[in-house]
């Protein structure tokens, strides 16, 4: 059952309700049959959940018997308990459904029967308890809808195939007669109910974890204002061995709209070797990109200690400048702020992500109205992620800053031309040196820390791979299944 609650949230058949707009994808997922093996060894704890949650109705019915009358019965109090499950298995029909078989699905149902029989003038009635042993085969064939373009289970598909149910009842000497006339009369009530209501509860359960399941992917991709429309964009894809689905992946902020109609993604470009795929496009990034700019995150402020922990390699070189930006860092009112001019442009390429940003440096205190150094660079860097170790990890590849716009009224004791080569250079260096690293090394906690109030340490992930390719990335990974999680969920919700 697993299997179908988080491929729902991937992957779901079409329904008249949505409209599509291929080359608006932005996001691909793609999970492939040993993912859907692994789901599935779950299967047993949601079952059993959606057994126990069912609610029975009462059963009443009646019969005309010889020599007794008229038969009256109801069985209330309906409970079912002691469920267990032998196997369970998964198959994904190519253009159909997530088909799952749960073999010999075997549980105890108790509960009180009252029956009554005689004619108008004489009628006998009695109350006993009743328990009932059964075992049965359960069969899924998940068809997954859409509904204004998000995922819902459609498991109205679903039957139950009993090999044995047995009528036990308790309090009486001589229940033969009784326990054979009313096994004729009640199983094939009872299975037409059970059914009713253990696949009802089934496609509860489903969409229950659907939802939630779609409100995390949701979350993952939001931080406050932030967020990513992850609304279909085409139809699913079902193959035998994968099952692949493509979303919008644009930009919610604020009134920001950023649409883009290029999507460069095609079947080919993911394989089956891996558990999980997710297929980027360079677009999504970017988009993110211009929202952080513009929601003021990319703001660095160093103390004037900060500033001197980060130079204090650099001492022995370009002394004189040091030491009189070392003096103005000194006081406790000095102030270093980073901050970028316009929002920075991402570009994938095989060699990493190129990030091309223009960014503004200023150190002043406050007792100064103006700063005692400003400047401009252009940098283009060239970064490559990897995730280990519930950790982000930023690498710099290559690098290229361009010094400009400097205004400074350091005292550097050389003719006006020469300061100004020589403030240019040492500025190329403190920013290629130090600054790019410091910048790498502020961002990889701070998006990891992001990542880890989503929740995602919490999940066991397998050997990720993070690669870049023209335009796009790829994330590749295993996964163990998180059972704690979902029971967690299941006795929050259930």
């Amino acid at each position: 059952m697993w299997p179908v609650v988080f491929i729902s949230a991937c992957f779901l058949r079409i329904s008249s309700a949505c409209e599509f707009k291929p080359l608006e994808t932005g996001i691909v997922c793609r999970l492939t049959k040993p993912a859907a093996l692994v789901l599935n060894e779950q299967t047993a704890q949601v079952i059993q959940a959606a057994f126990q949650h069912a609610s029975i109705p009462d059963i009443n019915g009646e019969r005309g018997v010889r020599f007794l009358g008229k038969v009256t019965y109801g069985l209330t109090n309906i409970q079912i308990s002691n469920l267990s499950i032998e196997s369970s298995e998964v198959e994904l029909r190519e253009d159909d459904a997530i088909n799952i078989v749960i073999k010999n699905v075997s549980s105890s149902i108790k509960g009180i029967l009252n029956y009554g029989y005689g004619s108008w003038f004489v009628h006998v009635g009695h109350s006993i308890e009743f328990e009932i042993d059964s075992s049965t085969d359960l069969v899924i064939n998940n068809k997954l809808a859409c509904t204004n373009r998000r995922v819902a289970a459609d498991t109205s598909d679903c039957y139950l195939t009993f090999h044995k149910l047995q009528l036990h009842l308790h309090g009486n000497k001589d229940p033969g007669w009784l326990r054979q006339l009313f096994t004729d009369f009640i199983s094939f009530t009872l299975k037409l109910v059970l059914k009713s209501q253990i696949c009802k509860e089934i496609n509860y359960v489903a969409n229950l974890l659907a939802d939630f399941i779609q409100y995390r992917a949701g979350d993952f991709l939001t931080s406050g204002d932030i967020g990513v429309n992850i609304d279909l964009t085409s139809f699913p894809v079902t193959k035998a061995n994968y099952l692949e689905t493509h979303h919008k992946g644009l930009l919610v902020y604020k009134n920001t709209t950023v649409h883009f109609n290029n999507s460069v993604f095609s079947p080919s470009l993911l394989t089956e070797d891996r558990m999980l795929y997710f297929w980027f496009s360079e677009d999504v990034l970017n988009s993110l990109a211009l929202a952080a700019f513009l929601d003021q995150r990319f703001v660095l402020l160093l103390t004037g200690h900060e500033l001197k922990e980060i130079l204090k390699d650099d001492i022995e070189s370009n002394q004189e400048i040091l030491q009189e930006i070392f003096h103005e860092a000194s006081s406790n009112s000095s102030l270093t702020k980073v901050w970028s001019l316009t929002p920075p442009e991402i570009r994938i390429t095989p060699k990493g992500t190129l990030v091309t940003s223009s960014v503004a440096v200023q150190l002043s205190t406050s007792l100064d109205e103006k700063p005692k150094l400003y400047f401009e660079t252009d940098v283009i860097t060239t970064i490559q992620a990897s995730y280990a170790n519930k950790k982000l990890r930023l690498h710099l590849v290559d690098y290229v800053v361009h010094i400009k716009n400097v205004i400074s009224s350091l005292q550097i004791s050389t003719e006006e031309d020469q300061k100004e080569a020589a403030l240019n250079q040492f500025l190329n260096k403190i920013v290629s040196k130090f600054g790019i690293p410091t910048v790498i090394e502020r961002l990889e906690p701070a998006l990891t820390s992001l990542m880890n109030s989503k929740g995602l340490y919490l999940f066991e992930i397998i050997n990720p791979e993070i690669i870049p390719y023209q335009g796009y990335l790829i994330v590749q990974m295993d996964f163990g299944f998180p059972h704690h999680l979902l029971v967690d969920f299941l006795k929050k919700s259930m």
